[in-house]
């Protein structure tokens, strides 16, 4: 089993070049994994940006 690598929703769009509101849509589409720790305290796992084998950035080359 792949060790995961626990981040802030914050962390994840930074990463990826998107807001945090993408990243939610993202997490609830499946397409992003996430962990409740808390009542309130969400997780994002950050292998699971690698393995969704595509990057959300519009940023121009």
């Amino acid at each position: 089993m792949n060790e995961s690598n626990w981040g802030t929703m914050e962390d994840a769009a930074r990463y990826l070049g998107v807001s945090s509101k993408t990243i939610r849509r993202r997490i609830a589409d499946g397409t992003i994994r996430a962990k409740k720790f808390g009542p309130r305290l969400v997780r994002v796992d950050m292998t699971s940006l690698e393995q969704s084998g595509r990057s959300m950035s519009w940023n121009a080359a």
